[in-house]
């Protein structure tokens, strides 16, 4: 039996949000160069330009700790029986892990196109198809109750694109997309840990690190965005870290823990199936924006902005409680 592994958490954590911190001015001044900017105007109450390059600094630092990982990983393989048995879990599912790389850079490419070109919906739809598509090929998939491997792939699809589209609605406000995929990362890092699922529980740590690092430079004031790379890149993310854990299995039945999905992403599938059915009601496109989403709602209601994302933080995290609560 190994021990909790305090030595591959801390860092899994740490690595990834000092590299996003310090990497995100790089980006900022990247973006202005080139124009990859969000001005004020329309919906938006920020009263300057802003460089959307939360997705760009997230995205790199992943990516370079989980280069600098797996190269650690391979180093030491033979060194001790927590390095043999995450080189292994590297080995068997390393399609899986390399499509999942390969669709978190592509839809920070796809978001950074929209950003930039104002992409039409269907364009882009067909680009989050498409990583759904590859991903759910490689072996991420539903698989909990569903014998049928071709309704396993469709609702993996499904599943990848609508959390991709909750948390792309959920950027509406200062903090608030980065906040909910922080929350969702470390539930399903504790879930993953509780049961000793090592691999999962360092990817969703990196994850969640990447996200704390960003948030400084977005919240409370912002001087950066996630942009719809960001959005699409963490709302991607949190999806897949929904698919990889084992909440119930033959050996170890915990039929209750199947909702933690659920719960842990209750608050943005809350608000999209809100906001979706608000607009058909009123016979809008549900793809375009409006103010009808619950951080608008609560600014009604009288909380300052600043305050409605910290009341949906917390609804969030006592949901996500609730849920690792029910694996343990």
């Amino acid at each position: 039996m190994l021990t909790f592994p305090f030595n591959l958490y801390l860092p899994a954590l740490v690595v990834p949000t000092v590299l996003a911190f310090a990497l995100l001015p790089w980006w900022c001044r990247w973006c202005e160069r080139r124009g990859l900017v969000d001005e004020p105007g329309h919906r938006k109450d920020h009263g300057r330009v802003t460089p959307l390059a939360g997705g760009l600094a997230v995205c790199s630092a992943l990516a370079l700790t989980a280069l600098a990982g797996a190269a650690v990983v391979w180093w030491r393989t033979g060194d001790g029986a927590l390095a043999f048995t995450l080189g292994h879990g590297l080995s068997r599912r390393a399609v899986e892990l390399g499509a999942i790389l390969f669709g978190a850079l592509a839809l920070t490419v796809l978001g950074v196109l929209d950003d930039r070109h104002e992409l039409k919906p269907l364009p882009k739809f067909a680009g989050q198809l498409a990583v759904a598509l590859l991903v759910a090929a490689a072996g991420v998939r539903v698989t909990l109750f569903v014998a049928n491997p071709v309704f396993s792939y469709a609702v993996t699809v499904l599943w990848l694109l609508t959390l991709i589209n909750a948390f792309n609605f959920m950027d509406n406000m200062n903090g608030l997309c980065a906040g909910l995929g922080i929350i969702a990362a470390g539930a399903f890092a504790a879930v993953a840990a509780l049961h000793g699922q090592y691999l999962v529980t360092t990817f969703a740590l990196m994850v969640a690190g990447a996200l704390l690092g960003f948030l400084p430079h977005n919240f409370p004031r912002a001087r950066s965005f996630l942009g719809d790379a960001g959005s699409h890149l963490v709302g991607y993310l949190v999806a897949v870290l929904a698919v990889l854990p084992h909440f119930h299995t033959p050996q170890n039945p915990r039929p209750l823990a199947v909702l933690t999905p659920l719960l842990v992403l209750a608050v943005p599938l809350a608000d999209l199936v809100m906001v979706v059915c608000i607009r058909t009601a009123r016979r809008q496109p549900f793809w375009v924006g409006d103010t009808n989403h619950l951080s608008h709602r609560l600014v009604r209601r009288g909380l300052t902005r600043t305050t409605a994302v910290l009341v949906i933080w917390l609804l969030a995290a006592l949901v996500a409680t609730l849920a690792v609560w029910l694996n343990r």
